[in-house]
């Protein structure tokens, strides 16, 4: 007989229900791993495959404990259940590094007989193997007890890090008269006070118009410098010991720094790749970069004629300006284009048409009412559920990601993800909508790719320098005209007409090597911070940030406190533009045609639906026919 289908999780539908849900959920979880570790050690009976099982049960249920808790922790309104999700949390992370040292669980796996084993069982025993030689299994007694010292105090540091930034909102006052070129819209939302003051907070919301259109540039240097400043001081003292402590980590397990332990399980391989891969990008972008800040520069000195550098909090500003005098693209006329709901139909309604799904809205119980819930479905049969939580509010994650909340395992749960974004209720810039289509990519990966029997092979399971693929080529619809007019409709009900978003596109190349060098700043700074550890983290990342780009720091600023990728990314955050170079080729696929039926469902197929059960160049060449290159990259960065 047929399985019944899958139910999705049953979220609480009041504070108690959510405080054992952050709680006592996660910790049955727990307790549930901890007999299946004592059966897979007692048990010594067990074949291969049933050790495998066994193991894959664990994973299950330390995944079910794990995405909850670090989506709750994020973005419940209510700080109990964010504490209680914080703690649980921690607890999975200690749980799940003490099981890698755990020496009668390695001999479990370390001399299992491997013949009679499928494809999928040999690829989850050599993972297994390799996390465990990893983890420090094979240190002595003092090397493992001071291994699972430093993972803990690795995750409550990270944690620490994270919560500054989440709750590290700051304010501003300036007066009203000086918000001069700022949208009709947020000067209606942001009225002056009875001292003709006016409040601006560092959320998105209010960062992103008046870096873009203030055209007061004491304004904008207040405003970003008061971001660039989120989480300091109270983050200083947090990320040296967190650096100090993974270079500890990654001594004792005999790595030659942090981003070698973090690089094995890569694409990309080792410490010494990330730099020269760096260096490669730095070298590939450095003549278009010269020629565009050479403009923005000149188009600076128009407004400041003693200015003798672009600094980051004039730079959205310099490129929106020379956009709209030399390529005739008005960021304010665009962004009329744009309401909020009308973005969500239209995410909504592109992404179905390319994936063959739709999605039925649900009327089910969440963490918060802005929280809207929709059921994947494709003929018939609902494939996952995902919940996009997209404005800001107080306590809640202040950039835009994707969390996992159930993952996806054949025949037992079904897959469920959670966007938080911080979009504004009315209209967005078009960089927002981009960034909506990235962070959607992310989503339909964890649900498409989520059907799986591993746990450990499950959705957004593929190689972490990968991850960013998928989402940054589903950016690309977010600039096809086509697409764009389904769904950008001003007030007047007149869609964005297809000569403007060509001159969006002619005009987009303009900046763009200076965007990837801001990138390379970032990237520069993850992997430089983990290596080099410096003392002075201020002078340190200054530094960093200005052999990286031309476009410099704001003097004395502390960016790096807010820089939240240094938990979850580590030294890593060359990702994105490794990322790019292959989902510039993925989308060579398609040939200008993005509805292509044919290219879609392969790309499905190949790329989103087998989750992390192949290697990433694998997948890319069952969708290619060939190995990615740089070719499509190049050519990107030549259009600059």
């Amino acid at each position: 007989m047929p399985h019944p289908p899958l139910e999705p999780l049953s979220l609480p539908l009041d504070r108690a229900g959510w405080l054992s849900f952050a709680g006592e959920r996660p910790a049955e979880r727990l307790a549930r791993v901890a007999e299946i570790d004592r059966r897979l050690v007692a048990e010594t009976a067990l074949t291969t495959s049933e050790r495998l099982d066994l193991w894959n049960d664990a994973d299950i249920a330390l995944a079910e404990a794990a995405a909850p808790s670090h989506l709750l922790s994020e973005c419940h309104p209510d700080s109990d259940v964010r504490a209680a999700a914080e703690a649980q949390a921690q607890a999975i992370d200690a749980a799940q590094a003490r099981r890698l040292l755990d020496r009668d669980l390695w001999h479990v796996f370390s001399d299992a007989d491997a013949a009679g084993l499928d494809a999928a069982q040999q690829r989850l025993l050599d993972h297994l193997r390799r996390d465990f030689r990893r983890g420090g299994v094979d240190l002595d007694d003092a090397g493992r007890a001071r291994v699972q010292e430093l993972a803990d105090r690795d995750t409550a540091l990270s944690q620490t890090f994270s919560r500054h930034i989440r709750e590290g909102r700051r304010e501003i006052r300036v007066p009203a008269a000086s918000l001069d070129g700022l949208p009709a819209d947020f000067l209606a939302e942001h009225p002056a006070d009875d001292e003709a003051m006016v409040t601006l907070t560092t959320e998105y919301t209010d960062l992103m118009p008046v870096r873009e259109y203030a055209r007061d540039i004491s304004v904008r240097h207040a405003l970003v410098g008061a971001y660039n400043d989120l989480a300091w001081p109270e983050n200083e003292a947090v990320l040296a010991d967190l650096l100090a402590v993974r270079a500890e980590r990654a001594a004792l397990l005999g790595y030659g720094d942090w981003a070698d332990y973090e690089t094995e399980t890569r694409m990309i391989g080792s410490s010494a790749e990330v730099r020269a891969f760096l260096d490669r990008v730095a070298e590939a972008v450095a003549p278009a970069a010269a020629s565009e800040y050479a403009r923005v520069l000149e188009r600076l000195r128009r407004d400041e004629p003693d200015a003798t550098e672009v600094t980051i909090a004039d730079f959205w500003y310099l490129l929106s300006a020379l956009k709209r005098e030399e390529y005739d693209v008005d960021a304010q006329l665009v962004r009329s284009y744009f309401r909020f709901d009308r973005v969500l139909d239209g995410v909504l309604a592109t992404t179905a048409r390319l994936l063959d799904v739709e999605y039925v809205p649900v009327d089910a119980p969440s963490w918060h009412d802005d929280v809207r819930t929709y059921d994947v479905v494709r003929t018939g049969e609902r494939l996952g559920r995902i919940h996009l939580d997209l404005h800001p509010r107080d306590g809640k994650y202040n950039h835009a990601a994707c969390f996992g909340l159930v993952p996806g395992i054949t025949g037992h749960a079904l897959p469920e993800g959670a966007l938080l974004c911080n979009f504004s209720r009315g209209l967005l810039e078009h960089d927002e909508v981009v960034t909506f289509f990235h962070e959607f990519g992310h989503l339909v990966h964890d649900i498409l790719g989520g059907h799986h029997r591993w746990a450990s092979f499950t959705g957004i399971a593929t190689e972490w320098d990968f991850v960013e693929a998928p989402s940054q080529l589903l950016e690309e619809w977010a600039w096809d005209a086509e697409v764009l007019a389904s769904f950008a409709v001003n007030d007047e009900g007149q869609a964005i007409p297809a000569d403007l978003v060509a001159r969006m596109r002619t005009a987009d190349a303009f900046g763009r090597a200076l965007e990837v060098t801001r990138q390379l700043g970032h990237a520069t700074t993850s992997y430089r911070l983990h290596v080099e550890r410096p003392t002075d983290l201020q002078a340190a990342v200054d530094g960093y940030y200005r052999s990286a780009s031309p476009v410099t720091p704001l003097p004395g600023s502390h960016s790096y406190a807010g820089f939240g990728h240094l938990t979850g990314y580590g030294a890593c955050y060359y990702t994105y533009q490794w990322s790019l170079v292959i989902a510039r080729d993925l989308l060579s696929a398609f040939a200008g045609d993005l509805f292509d039926v044919e290219t879609a469902l392969r790309y499905r197929r190949e790329i989103l639906e087998p989750g992390g059960t192949r290697d990433a160049r694998d997948l890319v060449e069952a969708f290619l026919g060939r190995e990615s290159t740089f070719d499509a990259y190049r050519d990107w960065l030549a259009g600059a």
